[in-house]
């Protein structure tokens, strides 16, 4: 009893492909950035609005790079992501000063963020309706 035990080195997960989803060992992918304002990093402030890109081949990051570029980068969402990164810390919420403190954002953006979130396109997933039974609103 009280005996500390030593626990084994975790093996990284292996990566996947973003195209095709196959096995990408170490040495064999390639990779690549992109801006995308959708991406928000954990902790790092530095690193949003950067996707890693990891393909099996050139030809799939070639791919994934077209299929990101053709993507518009919009500062809202990346401002919202900044904002949700925020709340996540902080579930009890934060006045605007505190806001604008832990994102880096000035009042504007915060508005801008919100406005984004308000009015971008929501996908609802509605069930079709068997028999007698509701469509899910």
């Amino acid at each position: 009893m009280g005996e500390a035990i030593e626990s084994e080195e975790a093996e990284p997960l292996p990566r996947l492909c973003g195209l095709c989803g196959a096995s990408v060992v170490d040495g064999t992918g390639v990779h690549a950035i992109v801006p995308d304002s959708s991406a928000i990093h954990v902790h790092d402030p530095a690193l949003d609005g950067n996707r890693s890109l990891t393909a099996c081949s050139t030809a799939h990051l070639g791919e994934l790079q077209q299929k990101y570029h053709a993507r518009p980068f919009v500062n809202a969402e990346l401002w919202a992501g900044k904002i949700a990164r925020a709340l996540r810390r902080y579930p009890g919420g934060l006045s605007r000063e505190r806001l604008v403190a832990e994102t880096g954002l000035n009042l504007l953006q915060i508005e801008a963020a919100e406005n984004w979130s308000n009015h971008r396109p929501r996908h609802h997933h509605r069930r079709a309706p068997d028999n007698d039974t509701p469509e899910v609103p």
